[in-house]
């Protein structure tokens, strides 16, 4: 009998212990929607010397800016397609070459027509990758680890916005403006490389991934097939879920941009700070953004991880219910807020609980799409780009028309509508349980 235990824990000793490879997938999923919205931070901050150098009028930068989100838009359920067709690998590594190479040479447009034209193909480019990156949390990360996996996607999206605005003024007073571009294009180009060379569509062929690793991933979950597959498009737009999960995600897109495209003019004019004070001021909505999308992640992973781990998709619709719920109070009490201290500390409780809805929303494309995760991703981004692109144009209406005080309100009971559709989103429930 001792021999045969300790035969057991001397196997046990040299069995090797299992690999973390998944973690530096994570860390590379966080670089490139970093990068990503890098990208997008660079145009509005480089915004003004470009309308000085051509002569563009505010019109002409709003329709430029409009063409990425058209872009961009139009290629979310194509590319949820491309990256089960080809497989997340190829898609991710070729749509990251893409927008890098038309970021770098937006530093070459010489008028409104062309800059138009590049960001509209720059938007394109971008369009597949967060289905991508969608794709990879299924097939990379054990179902109890969605929560952080996702939390890797958000996290990057919203350092970009942080430190953003600080690295290109920096880099347009060494270099100029052209520079930003070609350098930001030229850092996409070599991600590309490390995604194709590292992110393999499945974990069991990556020569990083040891077979404990393997296991720990695919515990719990059916065996995969190597057979790339299109989702069932006629099943999903027969299903309120599927709807569900998209209209929610507008609305919280919408909020978000509202607080990205507004809130440093908002603060300049409402509250007179300097550009120097706004620059400061206006990241902590998003350091809290952050900071909460990271809480959502571990405390879905910690409940799923738990003897009832049902209870996580409870818990993930009570949490975006309730962000949202929060979101809309925060930017309803900043409207009525004259203090600039206490606007900014409102509207950092409003963005920040934002961040709940977000995580709870990327967890739920995984539990509902399955393996059809990138279709089921690019859907739910083409809702939140629609939101995206209304953002700007409505609150400039409101603005203009009844102040800054109604726009945040008509914003903040805009959340209604997502706290509404959470209802029917049923993240415990697969779109397709039998395959």
């Amino acid at each position: 009998m001792e021999n045969a235990m300790e035969r057991q824990q001397t196997a046990a000793a040299a069995a090797p212990a299992r690999t973390n490879f998944r973690w530096k997938i994570a860390f590379l999923i966080f670089l490139i929607s970093f990068v990503a919205y890098m990208d997008r931070v660079n145009l509005s901050v480089a915004t003004p010397v470009i309308m000085q150098e051509f002569g563009f009028t505010k019109i002409d930068m709003g329709f430029i800016q409009t063409c990425f989100f058209a872009g961009y838009a139009l290629m979310q359920v194509p590319g949820g397609m491309l990256a089960e067709k080809l497989g997340l690998r190829r898609t991710g590594a070729l749509a990251i070459l893409w927008w890098s190479i038309f970021t770098a040479l937006t530093a070459f447009a010489k008028g409104k027509v062309s800059f138009a034209a590049v960001r509209l193909l720059f938007g394109m480019g971008e369009g597949p990758v967060f289905p991508a990156l969608g794709a990879a949390t299924f097939s990379w990360f054990n179902t109890r680890e969605k929560g952080k996996a996702s939390s890797s996607i958000l996290m990057g999206t919203f350092f970009g916005p942080v430190v953003g605005p600080a690295i290109t003024v920096a880099l347009m007073a060494a270099m100029g403006w052209h520079a930003v571009f070609i350098i930001f294009g030229l850092v996409g180009i070599v991600l590309a490389w490390v995604w194709h060379k590292y992110a393999h569509d499945n974990p069991a062929h990556s020569p990083y991934v040891n077979e404990a690793e393997y296991a720990h991933i695919t515990e719990g979950r059916a065996a995969a097939s190597e057979k790339k597959s299109v989702a069932p498009w006629s099943k999903f737009l027969r299903s309120s879920q599927f709807w569900a999960v998209g209209i929610q995600f507008m609305v919280v897109d919408y909020i978000m941009y509202v607080f990205l495209a507004w809130l440093p003019l908002y603060l300049t004019e409402v509250h007179n700070l300097s550009l120097k004070a706004m620059g400061i001021w206006a990241s902590f909505p998003w350091i809290a953004l952050m900071a909460m999308v990271f809480v959502a992640g571990y405390i879905s992973d910690k409940m799923a991880n738990g003897k009832n781990s049902e209870r996580q998709y409870t818990m993930r619709t009570f949490t975006a219910m309730a962000g949202v719920a929060v979101t809309s109070i925060g930017l309803y009490v900043a409207a009525h807020t004259p203090s600039a201290e206490m606007n900014i500390f409102w509207m950092t409780v409003s963005l920040g609980a934002l961040g709940f809805s977000m995580s709870a929303s990327w967890a739920t494309v995984i539990s509902l799409g399955g393996k059809y995760t990138g279709s089921v991703s690019g859907w739910m981004n083409l809702w939140g780009n629609i939101g995206g692109v209304l953002a700007p144009i409505v609150t400039a209406y409101f603005v203009t028309n009844y102040g800054w005080n109604d726009a945040f309100i008509a914003t903040s009971l805009f959340g209604i509508v997502a706290i509404v559709a959470w209802i029917f989103v049923k993240p415990g429930k697969a779109l397709t349980p039998n395959e």
